[in-house]
């Protein structure tokens, strides 16, 4: 008897595991007990903590054209464009990346909040559809933009930063995978979009774009970094090569430090020139807290407490700059 079950035993397939040999993500549930994603779930799935990273380079983008056109110039209309393809392009950079994430199974090793598709909630299909409508919309501002400035040259830029967005997890070889995510971060969410956002109301660039891009940039970069040390361990199970994983735990910790930190010695520069820039370092607030929870936080909760302020910290200072710029 016990021959005949030690033979069944080597008879029976194999656990279920993901498509790296991970674990299926939903230890004893099937795919049918999971329920279905709601209207939280996709409002959740937006990740609305990350889009300050968004607006922040946008104002002080829309501060930097002052400084070039002067008192009493205001292009509402074309601003708001800015901010809409900004904030549509995070958004679908979250999508995006919750999809690419979980095709791969990447997700099956998180810890982090759950993912619409890794989770099972929703059909991958369904959450690539909303990452290239969110796309799409973004493309379309950007067009009205070029259709209103005449700059037609800059569609070029637009399309990079798409591109940019969908190859920083998706595609055979997406660079988020090694290393590089920082760079698409402080590339696309601070120069190209601070930068980016002044050309397109005042036709030029000024050095103030510039320093704020670089501020903007290094934020969002601390941004990723915290919530890429929450994810360390995981991520070396699904061989997802962050910056964080490459740098280590504890060097990554002071990388975001390094990060968070900088720009505010940036910012006591420019209020050299721009005194209203002072208040900006009331985010100091937010974000000596931020630097303490990452440097000794061991919970995922606590990190992701870092990241929520680190985000605030971002909005803060650009709304600090952006007015000392403007007024």
């Amino acid at each position: 008897m016990s021959q005949n079950n030690s033979r069944m035993q080597r008879m029976a397939p194999p656990p279920a595991r993901g498509p790296r040999g991970g674990r299926s993500g939903r230890p004893g549930a099937k795919a049918s007990a999971v329920r279905p994603a709601t209207t939280s779930d996709w409002i959740a799935g937006a990740r609305l903590r990350t889009l300050p990273l968004a607006v922040a380079p946008v104002l002080i983008g829309v501060g930097a054209a002052k400084v070039i056109e002067g008192v009493g110039i205001w292009h509402p209309v074309r601003s708001l464009l800015c901010l809409a393809v900004a904030v549509l392009l995070q958004i679908g950079v979250n999508y995006a990346n919750d999809y690419s994430d979980g095709v791969r199974g990447t997700d099956e090793f998180r810890v982090g909040p759950g993912r619409l598709t890794g989770s099972g909630k929703a059909a991958p299909k369904k959450v690539l559809a909303v990452a290239l409508t969110f796309f799409g919309l973004a493309a379309v501002a950007g067009l009205i933009l070029v259709l209103l400035t005449q700059y037609w040259w800059v569609l070029i830029v637009g399309a990079a930063a798409i591109a940019a967005a969908w190859f920083y997890t998706g595609g055979k070889r997406p660079y988020g995978y090694y290393g590089l995510g920082e760079v698409f971060v402080f590339v696309f969410f601070g120069l190209v979009a601070t930068a980016g956002t002044t050309y397109m109301l005042a036709g030029s660039v000024n050095q103030e774009a510039w320093f704020g891009g670089v501020i903007a940039g290094l934020i969002a970069c601390a941004v990723l970094m915290v919530n890429n040390i929450r994810d360390i361990g995981p991520d070396k199970q699904a061989r997802k090569r962050t910056l964080a994983v490459l740098l280590g735990n504890v060097a990554s910790r002071i990388v975001f430090c390094v990060f968070l930190l900088v720009p505010f010695g940036i910012l006591a520069v420019l209020a050299l020139f721009y005194p209203f820039a002072w208040f900006g370092m009331f985010a100091l607030l937010a974000a000596l807290p931020a630097c303490v929870i990452t440097l000794f936080g061991k919970t995922p909760r606590e990190l992701i407490t870092a990241l929520q302020l680190t985000s605030i910290t971002g909005l803060l200072v650009a709304i600090a700059l952006g007015a000392a710029y403007a007024f």
